[in-house]
């Protein structure tokens, strides 16, 4: 199964995410759940720095992304981060509700 741990900071941010393990949904190469979640976790990696200049501070290894959001640089808005963010939440929830014993997900608030 796949667990996603995301953590926010006392104003309901998000400071990070974890993803790790494997959902086992089918054969590798074949498991769209892995393949779903792996494509919006490391797609939000991306988009962060390509879209708002920012890089999260990360490591991935087969099974395992872990990210967070580093110091913000004067002029970067963090509402921009933060809407990407929110946005990969919304779409790792969406693919839980079809794919529900394969993903578990906790969302800490701080």
């Amino acid at each position: 199964m796949i667990q996603v741990k995301i953590e926010r900071n006392k104003d309901g941010s998000i400071r990070s995410f974890t993803v790790k393990g494997h959902a086992f949904y089918a054969d590798p190469g074949k498991d769209i759940v892995c393949a779903g979640v792996s494509a919006v976790t490391v797609g939000t990696v991306n988009a962060i720095e390509a879209l708002t200049g920012v890089e999260l501070v990360n490591r991935m290894e087969d099974g395992f992304l872990q990210a967070s959001v580093p110091d913000l640089p004067m002029g970067i808005k963090p509402e921009q981060v933060q809407l990407l963010l929110e946005s990969m939440a919304v779409m790792l929830r969406t693919i839980q509700e079809s794919y529900g014993d394969y993903i578990a997900i906790r969302d800490a608030r701080r």
